[in-house]
């Protein structure tokens, strides 16, 4: 490779406009949220019209799709370089934490509340797999040796949710624990429920992830 890029000049300038209405529609989520989302109030921003910027997205819906992808695959990303080497669970946790932290309005996309009369398409789940075919792998090197619970035994039969993933039921059992608690502590965190609290979230977040490493959990 020569390191040229093999866009035409109209794919790059494509490839730009694209990006800039994302970043956007971004703002626009930090301010009103994803539900007052309008490509027309984009491309007003941006000098556009209405039908301009629609040779783009074609609408609402697959602009929302292309910010849950990047989404997702920042998420992924974050995850897989955090798990060079063999990282473990603790590892994991603290890298969704950081990515969590880093953009609240991203983390509440895919994470929060379902956007009203969105749908999204069945591509998206491909990418959400790679999230968590990590955290799978992490907790089948961890829990290889636990013995099955009466719930690890029911996920065993209910391991959609896991694709083609050979884990072991422990495993099964500790990844889903770990990400629905994870996850409910940072979406408390994010949506300021701690605040007025008195108490440190990265403590607690250190002190749930303690409870879900300890042996047994």
């Amino acid at each position: 490779m020569d390191g040229t890029d093999p866009k035409t000049p109209r794919e790059r300038y494509r490839a730009q406009v694209r990006a800039e209405i994302k970043e956007r529609a971004w703002e626009q989520i930090a301010t009103a949220g994803v539900s007052a989302l309008s490509l027309n109030a984009v491309a007003k921003q941006m000098g556009m019209s209405g039908p301009a910027l629609y040779r783009y997205f074609a609408s609402r819906d697959e602009l929302i799709t292309a910010l849950v992808k990047d989404a997702y695959q920042s998420l992924a990303e974050a995850l897989r370089t955090a798990s060079v080497g063999g990282a473990d669970l603790a590892v994991l946790a603290h890298a969704l934490r950081g990515w969590a932290l880093a953009d609240p309005q991203r983390y509440f996309l895919v994470y929060g509340t379902p956007v009203p009369g969105y749908h999204a398409p069945a591509d998206i789940t491909g990418i959400a797999d790679q999230i968590m075919t990590v955290l799978l792998d992490a907790c089948t090197a961890l829990a290889a040796d636990e013995p099955t619970t009466p719930f690890g035994a029911h996920l065993e039969a209910h391991r959609e949710w896991a694709r083609d993933h050979p884990a072991p039921p422990a495993a099964l059992h500790k990844a889903l624990t770990f990400w629905s608690r994870l996850h409910g502590v940072l979406s408390l965190e994010l949506a300021g429920h701690f605040s007025g609290m008195g108490l440190d979230p990265a403590l607690f977040f250190a002190a749930e992830l303690d409870g879900l490493l300890a042996p047994g959990a």
